[in-house]
């Protein structure tokens, strides 16, 4: 069913460290609401705070959105009517603002200092009653004021709530109340004159023509404030209507608790150093509150677009379940034709990543093996191990995988069978004869397949797990198989 008014939804990070995987899941949502209503989507920078914005961090929003192929139709880069698109540019703007809603008695001067401010907050508490501000300085008269003034009081500017409760239906919680005990005046403008996020946000958002916010369940509480600020907004001529407002659940890390900054599994950064594709990150991402169907979990970017609804939002946590972030980014790899998936792979296969000389790397052995390996990898980044005995002089030396395999047994005398039947194969007829050859040195050694392989696999690439072992040694070829063979039955003669 069609929206009656243009949808036109924003995401508005602060640009302060990494970005975090719940700022993503956030903006993934908002993103697939508008390409599904066909509506707009803003991208506008918070940046108000001097001592937590960087520069550094704006770079990498813009370049995490490039890499996840976000993109928005008013915002940096892309421009639009409502520009500048950063609030540092638009401080004029919030001060007009702010003194309209002073002029119309929508706001007022507070001079409370922090220490009586934190007494009365005390002294409500330890009364069993809310500790919000209180209304000392509601209706302060001139004569008040005046003198607070040559006291040499530094005053904020707080917006002044209605004596009602207000309601309100957010679009993944359903009707919600507040009563104005609970929702206290707030500040908008600091006693320096720099805005608070509490007014520039809703300010923003009434003058960019937002119709939904959808936005994280932490921001629920100010929700009352923006609508009360909205409902003055209006009365001023500057907005037209009150957004639809839906909260977002919490994305939870291990322990119940909310995932935050601080933890690890939180920075998209990693995840991109790791290799995750982009469309399987945002699959997982979308899950996290949101379901494409009963019975599956995994679907492309357009099938998201073309299903997401906020009213299928669940109210609950979601947990962040990197197993199952891992399975379903090893799908889309899956997913992959062979040259899109060869050319994903190519920064894994180049410096700082390659472990071997780049004269060494051989592209044909390389695409040779590479649909082999599409279907073992979880990330990009296990390519590195797992192709790396293709270009290296000797495969890399693990002691661990070394005394695991040749630990048991009598792994000499079964690596002198296997390479005296491999010698004898025909290596022309694909990788059938190879696992013949060591199935059969298996057995003169009364070992199944599975044994007999482990001390070729590890003599021939240096590990004991990794690709399909007889498509290797096909590909590495039989001089340098045979090769390997014989180092390893020196090393074990040594």
């Amino acid at each position: 069913m069609a929206n009656a008014t243009p949808v036109r939804v924003r995401f508005c990070p602060s640009p302060t460290g990494n970005p975090h995987v719940g700022l993503i899941r956030t903006a993934l949502f908002n993103w697939a609401y508008a390409r599904h209503n066909k509506g707009t989507l803003v991208f506008r920078i918070e940046d108000t705070d001097a001592a937590r914005d960087s520069e550094e961090s704006y770079n990498q929003l813009l370049e995490s959105f490039h890499w996840l192929g976000f993109d928005w139709d008013e915002g940096p880069e892309v421009g639009g009517p409502h520009a500048p698109y950063r609030q540092s540019q638009r401080m004029d703007l919030y001060k007009d603002l702010a003194d309209k809603l002073l002029a119309a008695g929508h706001a007022y001067h507070c001079y409370c200092t922090t220490e009586e401010l934190d007494e009365r907050r005390d002294a409500a508490r330890k009364a069993g009653k809310p500790s919000g501000y209180d209304g000392t300085c509601r209706e302060l008269s001139a004569e008040q004021k005046a003198a607070y003034d040559a006291e040499g009081r530094t005053s904020i500017v707080r917006f002044r709530m209605p004596d009602a409760p207000i309601t309100f239906t957010d679009l993944v919680r359903g009707e919600l109340t507040f009563t104005p005990e609970n929702v206290p005046d707030y500040g908008i403008v600091r006693a320096n004159g720099a805005p608070l996020y509490t007014l520039v946000n809703p300010v923003d958002d009434a003058l960019m023509g937002i119709t939904h916010v959808l936005r994280g369940e932490d921001l629920l509480s100010s929700t009352p404030r923006q609508i009360a600020l909205y409902k003055a907004l209006i009365e001023l001529g500057v907005a037209k209507e009150i957004p639809a407002f839906g909260h977002l659940p919490y994305v939870m890390g291990e322990g119940n608790k909310k995932l935050s900054k601080r933890d690890p599994q939180a920075n998209l950064n990693l995840y991109r150093e790791r290799g995750f594709l982009p469309e399987g990150l945002l699959n997982y991402l979308a899950l996290l509150g949101w379901s494409f169907s009963a019975d599956q979990d995994l679907f492309s970017v357009q099938e998201l677009i073309e299903k997401f609804d906020i009213a299928d939002v669940n109210a609950n946590p979601a947990r962040f379940d990197l197993k199952k972030a891992e399975a379903i980014n090893a799908d889309h790899i899956r997913r992959l034709d062979l040259e899109s998936f060869i050319t994903a792979c190519e920064p894994w296969l180049t410096a700082p990543y390659a472990n071997w000389a780049p004269e060494d790397f051989d592209e044909a052995a390389w695409r040779a093996i590479a649909p082999h390996a599409q279907t073992r990898l979880t990330v990009l980044s296990d390519i590195t191990a797992n192709v790396d005995f293709l270009f290296r002089k000797e495969p890399v030396e693990d002691e661990a995988s070394w005394t695991k395999a040749m630990g048991k047994g009598d792994p000499a005398a079964l690596l002198t069978t296997a390479r005296a039947k491999l010698d004898a194969a025909d290596w022309t007829a694909g990788p059938e004869p190879l696992k013949e050859a060591v199935l059969a040195a298996g057995e003169e050694h009364g070992l199944k397949l599975g044994k007999a392989q482990a001390p070729v696999r590890v003599a021939v690439t240096g590990r004991t797990v990794g690709l399909p072992l007889f498509e290797s040694l096909e590909v590495l070829g039989k001089e340098r198989t045979l090769q390997r063979i014989d180092a390893a039955l020196a090393k074990l003669a040594g």
